[in-house]
Formats: C-alpha cells, sequence, structure tokens
C-alpha cells in the first residue's frame, strides 16, 4: 500500500505580546544578556497624571508556551530633570554586569548611570547639567564601542564628552543656526554621523577638525516640505555606509564612497522615482536587522544594502530590504515611537505604543521564514 506523506508544517508564525505600562515610554532598550533566563529592558518614562519623568529597569520573563503572555517586572527607577530624548547602551570596560547608560533630556542634561544587572539596581555615576555646556534639548546622543566618548548634538553644535574624565565636555562645531542636527552615530573611534533637518547628512573626522569631511543634502520632497532625519544607524562591518530615516516615510542609504547617490529603500526621492514604500509618515527610528542575514553573511554582496528595520508615526513596524517588499510585523492604531532589536537575539524586538504599551515581538529561530 502507498504511504501518503505530508509536507512539513509552516515554521512559527511571529509572537505579538502587547503589555500596558501606565505611562508614556519615550524610549526603550534591551540590556545585555546575563544569562539565558535573565533578561533586563530599560526605559524612559513619563507619568503625565503626576508630571514625572523617569528611567527604569524591568526584569523580561519569556515563557515556554507561545499561548502565554510573559512578564515584566519591574526592578528599579530614578527620576529624571526632564523628559528623555536619546538613550544609549555600552558596555562597561570593568564589569561587564554593569553596563553604561547615557541618556539626554529636554531641558538639555546629560545622564550617566550604570545598571547593576545582578541587583537589578541603577545608580547615577555624573551628568553634565542643563545650565552648563548645552543651550537648549540635547536631541541625539551615541556612545563609543569603547565607552572612551559620548558625541552629543543640539540644534547646531556637535559635542564630545570625555567619559573617563566624567563630565569633560569640548565643542566639536557650531553652526551659529545654520544647520539644525536631530541625530547622531559613532562609525568608528574617531569617526560619526550626523543627521538633521534639510534631510542632511554629516560625516565628521576628529583627525580632521574644523567641520564635517563629507556632506550630503537630499530632497525627497521636492521642496514642497522641510523633512529631516530622524534616526541613523551604522554597521560595523561596513562602516561607510550609514542608514537613515526621516520624514515622508523615505528610508535611504549613503556610501561615502559615492556621496550623491543615495540607495532609496523606501518613500519617494525628487528625481529618483517611487521606492517601495509601508510608511508616509515620519520614520523615527531604523536600525539594521541583523535576524534576517544572520545566517547567511558570507552569502550577501557587499554591495548591497543589508536589511533595516524601521517604526513610524503611523504605527508601523517593518523589516525592509533593498530589492525586496516590505515585511510588516506590527501595523499599530497608534504611533511606534521607538523600538530596538536585542544584539544577543536578535529574533527579538520590544517596541514603544504611544498609547502606553510595550509591545514584545518574539521571531521563529528559524530564518527560512
Amino acid at each position: 500500500m502507498a504511504l501518503t506523506t505530508f509536507p512539513p508544517p509552516n515554521p512559527s508564525p511571529v509572537q505579538i505580546h502587547r503589555l500596558p505600562q501606565y505611562t508614556y515610554i519615550d524610549a526603550l532598550r534591551w540590556l545585555p544578556q546575563l544569562s539565558a533566563f535573565t533578561r533586563h529592558i530599560l526605559l524612559a518614562t513619563f507619568d503625565s497624571d503626576t508630571s514625572t519623568p523617569s528611567i527604569q529597569i524591568l526584569t523580561f520573563t519569556p515563557t515556554q508556551n507561545p499561548i502565554n503572555t510573559p512578564s515584566l517586572t519591574h526592578q528599579s527607577s530614578l527620576s529624571t530633570p526632564s523628559r528623555i530624548t536619546s538613550l544609549k547602551i555600552a558596555p562597561s570596560p570593568v564589569n561587564p554586569s554593569k553596563p553604561l547608560i547615557a541618556a539626554s533630556t529636554f531641558s538639555g542634561s546629560l545622564l550617566f548611570y550604570s545598571a547593576d544587572l545582578v541587583n537589578g539596581s541603577l545608580n547615577l555615576e555624573f551628568s553634565v547639567p542643563e545650565k552648563g555646556f548645552h543651550l537648549g534639548a540635547v536631541l541625539g546622543i551615541d556612545v563609543s564601542d569603547n565607552g572612551s566618548e559620548c558625541v552629543t548634538v543640539e540644534n547646531g553644535r556637535v559635542n564630545l564628552v570625555n567619559l573617563a574624565e566624567k563630565g569633560s565636555v569640548r565643542r566639536v562645531f557650531d553652526s551659529n543656526g545654520l544647520v539644525s542636527y536631530s541625530t547622531v552615530k559613532w562609525a568608528s573611534p574617531v569617526e560619526f554621523v550626523t543627521g538633521g533637518l534639510g534631510f542632511g547628512l554629516h560625516w565628521w573626522d576628529q583627525r580632521k577638525p574644523g567641520g564635517p569631511v563629507v556632506q550630503f543634502k537630499g530632497n525627497w520632497t521636492q521642496g514642497t516640505t522641510s523633512g529631516i532625519v530622524h534616526s541613523v544607524d551604522i554597521q560595523w562591518s561596513r562602516k561607510h555606509t550609514c542608514l537613515a530615516g526621516g520624514s515622508s516615510g523615505t528610508v535611504f542609504a549613503w556610501d561615502i564612497r559615492w556621496q550623491q547617490q543615495p540607495i532609496i529603500l523606501s518613500g519617494a526621492w525628487a528625481g529618483g522615482g517611487p521606492a517601495n514604500s509601508i510608511s508616509e509618515s515620519e520614520v523615527w527610528e531604523v536600525q539594521y536587522d541583523n535576524y534576517r542575514h544572520s545566517s547567511n553573511t558570507g552569502n550577501v554582496s557587499s554591495s548591497k544594502i543589508l536589511p533595516a528595520m524601521i517604526c513610524s508615526e503611523d504605527g508601523i513596524l517593518a523589516v525592509i530590504e533593498q530589492g525586496e517588499e516590505p515585511v510588516e510585523l506590527l501595523a499599530e492604531p497608534c504611533a511606534i515611537n521607538s523600538f530596538d532589536i536585542d544584539k544577543e537575539n536578535p529574533s527579538d524586538v520590544i517596541c514603544s505604543l504611544e498609547w502606553e504599551s510595550i509591545a514584545i515581538l518574539m521571531r521563529p529561530q528559524d530564518k527560512r521564514q
């Protein structure tokens, strides 16, 4: 008698869990993982009932059964001078269980914490007060990989904070109001990229002081609106290529080796025609998505842009890839303001929903999906 065979079942779908928090979440980040059973999430929150901004550590406990909802347990919190504008994590060069946390605020202060992941506590190490060096809201920050410096942008100024000297700040550049910066990302120990108003990107090299060494200015709205770059990212293996997201749902890559030839991944570019667009609103954050290429990195052409994840004002969390249709992960009735991909487990993603909730996405380990 002939045997009937059946195809293997489809890989498990993405698990999505929405967890109410009852406070507005300005930013969130995964903290480094100490063990397979202990994971932590860092939140920058704002309680509108009491007008209280704070920074918090939560313990994340996944479940073995995908039907059950994972739990978030409050561990520690500290109030901040004002609402957080940017939140970054860097490993501690001294103690892996106490990563460095850098936070910037609307009032102009910089806050540097250590997170004790063993005890679940936060400690303020030092701060740069708002009445000191910065003259307004600090809109973007990033900490170098070795944890030695923090670069900040505010209005038309670029600054560097020496972390070893706990607050020594020097001004790298002041445009005197001619340029506005909103985001920044390190590319190497001496290079970083800034983005801001007018869809401009500037590449900086500390070995060549005085201003940006390479500039790019785009116009994807054909002059009808004044666009802005909200977020940039750089992949360590391809530091010459910058990923950027901003107004009108546009996401593009800029390769400094071909300075005026952007690669449009989403949205419409003036003079360049439309690209596959999954959002038409502000793209608040972009990150390279290691999940989609970690299993076949060696087969990816060096000229092809790596997959990227975005979140937007119109409630979209999606993965976009050069030459491919976008993959929608979430479509919410409210803005998705921030997200983070777990560096140690890139299948796991957290994002903040404007309606005072956190969404946790757990993608299947089988990357054939």
